[in-house]
């Protein structure tokens, strides 16, 4: 994303960068920016001149430096907007509770079978080390029937171990000591069918995945504001029509649809704050308050969980907040950037001297006079994704940047969606999953303000290998323990994935970053995405995703360490300036910053 002079511009790429995790972004680049000479841009010029003659300029922030940072108005639109991503908090890990599967057996139609053969017509099989009825077969009840006809006794006249079995033909069983119906327990995506389980959590990372997408190039077309109600209706409307379902298919259906927007709207909001906000407020807003707005929701929802057991009440519930957000429509202002780049000078004008009304600060007579857009400027060089294959360091780099984005999705996701299998009480370890991101975002901003880039990454990943490797040394009765093992390990990859985003765009120039970006993003969605199909293989040993984890999370840190540091340098703007991996001393002695060339440049914001 490049702020040039007051005129925000996205392309397709950038909105990959912001599907997760976006809220450091902003900050470290601004502070990269604030430390590097005044550059020009190469393309499109957003000026404020007083006349032909003069040469001082006048950006935006300048424009409206006279409503002050922190007004009213400010305030009123920072806290509605983080309110607009609290939604994006429970939508997101509702799949935690929507996609629980209750303890269940086979259906056994009580007809012509004793007492004693009713309790034993479901087989005893040991898993993990302990003995449980069988979750998909039974004894034939034909044969049973006839055995109960006859005066025998299970156990004592028959061989149990020596009858035939059959599948589950009248359905299942399900338990509610926990959850009262789930989209397993309605839809049946139990034994043959329960590949559905994981492919429907994989539908709704590709529909998160496909929003994101588009929506990015939607906000530049139409704005910023109309992108954020329009995704926001999608997940309410699309979210509550799935309690009307009754398939699975046209669930899985609606369930993608409903996801198109989930995020899309989370992105929409960050971009509005970081165009309306000037100064501190906007470093504050992107930094902490979309993700903290993010983190109540998602705090939120082992709340909703716990009273509205029913996965009808419970989608019915997470879609009447995005009702209560229509009349948010006359309150939030679209973004004036975003009109002066297209040339609305007047609608820009008047959403200021609102500003400025609530702020209760006189408005200059005229804002922008000398607003005006120059486009003589030379020709744009284009780059696409197979310049970060034609030089090797550059090839190498996003190959390593692609690993460990991968695994930071992938060790987030498999530990958030798997927090019903963390505790007896599946409430109680999705709030703690929640509340661990609070010390986890004020560890990462800490980290990329005063630690060196590759230690803090390759560290991090460490730090989220080892307890993964430590709970299979745990004996089974020790849940509390491994709870807080898992949650170590979801603090380190939470931290990771925040401070990856700004170490990436530091390792590469203005006309690589969105496009670097957009690939090693696309890479991790691919890992959320398979994370579902991660986590079944716990079926054949429930230690197999902690080792999958562990180890993907060591190989990365290994791997990161062949990554160039660049703690303490400005952001490289061409090829030549990007960092170049130095021997491996500390980085925390060296601090020597690449010269910065004095041709011209896009600004990174």
């Amino acid at each position: 994303m490049d702020f040039e002079r007051g005129k925000p511009k996205h392309d397709w790429r950038f909105c990959f960068v912001f599907f997760f995790f976006p809220h450091k972004l902003f900050t470290l680049l601004r502070e990269k920016q604030e430390s590097v000479a005044p550059r020009k841009t190469l393309d499109t010029k957003v000026s404020f001149e007083k006349d032909a003659n003069t040469e001082n300029m006048k950006n935006y922030d300048d424009s409206i430096a006279f409503l002050g940072e922190c007004g009213f108005y400010q305030k009123a639109v920072f806290f509605l907007l983080c309110a607009s991503t609290i939604p994006n908090g429970f939508g997101v890990f509702a799949l935690v509770f929507l996609m629980a599967v209750p303890s269940h057996h086979c259906q056994i139609l009580n007809d012509n079978l004793t007492e004693d053969w009713h309790k034993t017509a479901i087989p005893i099989m040991v898993v993990n080390g302990k003995q449980e009825l069988s979750r998909c077969s039974r004894y034939r009840l034909d044969v049973l029937r006839n055995l109960s006809a006859q005066g025998y006794a299970p156990g004592r006249d028959i061989n149990l171990t020596g009858l035939e079995q059959e599948g589950c033909v009248d359905g299942w069983n399900y338990s509610r000591d926990i959850y009262q119906s789930t989209i397993v327990s309605e839809f049946d995506l139990v034994c043959s069918e329960h590949w559905k389980q994981t492919f429907t959590s994989t539908v709704f990372f590709l529909g998160v995945l496909v929003g994101s997408f588009f929506s990015g190039q939607l906000s530049d077309r139409f704005g910023r504001k109309p992108i954020l109600f329009g995704t926001t209706a999608i997940q309410t409307v699309f979210t509550l029509a799935l309690v009307f379902c009754d398939s699975w298919a046209v669930f899985s259906i609606l369930f993608f649809i409903s996801a198109l927007g989930q995020i899309s709207n989370f992105v929409a909001a960050l971009v509005l704050g970081a165009e309306i906000f000037t100064g501190n407020v906007r470093v504050l807003y992107s930094s902490l308050g979309t993700c903290l707005g993010f983190t109540v929701g998602y705090m939120m929802l082992p709340l909703f969980a716990y009273f509205l057991r029913d996965w009808k009440s419970l989608l019915l519930a997470l879609s009447v907040p995005g009702l209560a957000y229509l009349p948010l429509w006359w309150l939030i202002p679209e973004s004036p950037q975003w009109l002066l780049s297209q040339e609305r000078v007047e609608e820009a004008e008047a959403i200021v001297r609102k500003a400025a009304k609530w702020n209760k600060v006189q408005a200059p007579s005229v804002i922008f006079q000398y607003y005006r857009i120059d486009r003589t400027e030379t020709r744009k060089e284009k780059y696409n994704i197979f310049d970060l294959l034609r030089k090797s360091d550059i090839l190498v780099r996003t190959l390593i940047l692609c690993l460990v984005m991968f695994t930071m999705n992938t060790g987030y996701y498999g530990l958030a969606i798997s927090t019903s299998q963390f505790h007896v009480d599946p409430y109680i370890s999705c709030f703690i999953s929640a509340a661990v991101e609070i010390p986890a975002y004020i560890s990462s901003w800490l980290a990329l303000r005063y630690l060196p880039r590759r230690l803090s990454v390759t560290g991090i990943l460490l730090l989220g290998a080892v307890p993964l490797y430590f709970i299979q040394l745990l004996p089974q009765n020790s849940s509390n323990i491994s709870l807080a093992l898992k949650m170590l390990g979801k603090y380190a990859f939470t931290t990771g994935s925040s401070m990856i985003l700004v170490y990436m765009a530091e390792l590469y120039p203005t006309k690589l970053r969105n496009t670097a970006t957009g690939v090693s993003n696309t890479v991790a969605r691919v890992g959320s995405s398979l994370t579902p199909f991660l986590l079944k293989l716990g079926l054949y040993n429930e230690h197999i995703p902690h080792i999958t984890f562990g180890t993907l999370a060591v190989i990365s840190a290994f791997a990161a360490l062949f990554l160039p540091e660049t703690f303490g340098q400005p952001l490289p703007e061409t090829i030549e300036q990007i960092p170049k991996r130095e021997r491996m001393n500390c980085p925390c002695t060296s601090r020597e910053e690449y010269p910065v060339t004095t041709g011209d440049h896009d600004s990174p914001l």
